[in-house]
């Protein structure tokens, strides 16, 4: 890296946060370093490529997260798109790939159409980082104060358990909406531990989205909740 000890120390410290969960991370440290962008995308495009030659067809899906404005997705997908045209030329091969947004801002929520339009191809809903945000609770930290929250019935159930239809669902609503209006075909999912919670994936049902993200053990509930969903919409 061409830096001493003590100027990589330096660098260290520079980057040293109060509130790491609402800083350096996401694209945020995507747009400050494009390098590990770059670096990223690339190992993911040599790798299908890779596994092409073997005679298999890799379709990656590539997710720019934690944005919030619609210029964040713009320049994260510049960076990806032009690295994908570099590696397809060096190897004479190319692969198809869809580039989408991770929706876990309520700013994001909010301005899915124009995200959308900005050319992403699918939404991944980071309901994790969303209910956090938008409830202004550390999921780190919750616990300090959720039982006495249930016991008094502020709450009707755990947020990061069980997806808050109310407040956090309306989000979801709304950028779900606003994202096909703007792209019919827009593609759209749960990333994260509500994807195994099984009456957040029949809200999610209720809504098409088309997959659910989930710890590997959780899989097998979220499949039977999205199978009930489908029997009580009669799908």
């Amino acid at each position: 890296m061409h830096l001493t000890v003590p100027e990589l120390q330096a660098a260290i410290d520079r980057m040293r946060e109060c509130n790491p969960m609402l800083g350096l991370r996401g694209c945020r440290l995507g747009i400050v370093s494009p390098e590990l962008v770059e670096m990223q995308s690339r190992a993911i495009f040599e790798a299908a490529l890779d596994v092409k030659a073997r005679g298999k067809n890799p379709i990656p899906k590539i997710m720019v997260p934690l944005v919030g404005t619609v210029a964040e997705f713009q320049h994260q997908a510049n960076i990806i798109r032009t690295t994908a045209a570099k590696v397809f030329e060096e190897r004479g091969q190319s692969i198809e790939f869809s580039l989408g947004s991770m929706i876990e801002t309520p700013r994001a929520a909010v301005v899915a159409f124009d995200i959308a339009k900005a050319g992403a191809e699918f939404f991944s809903y980071g309901t994790n980082d969303l209910t956090q945000m938008t409830f202004g609770y550390s999921r780190d930290d919750v616990g300090v104060f959720l039982a006495r929250y249930l016991s008094l019935g502020i709450l009707p159930a755990d947020p990061f358990g069980t997806i808050d239809t109310t407040g956090v669902g309306k989000l979801i609503e709304l950028a779900s909406r606003e994202g096909r209006r703007a792209n019919p075909n827009l593609k759209m999912g749960v990333c994260g531990e509500h994807g195994g919670d099984p009456d957040s994936v029949k809200f999610f049902c209720t809504l098409d989205h088309n997959y659910a993200s989930c710890s590997p053990f959780r899989v097998p509930l979220a499949r039977l909740a999205a199978a009930q969903a489908a029997i009580e919409q009669g799908k």
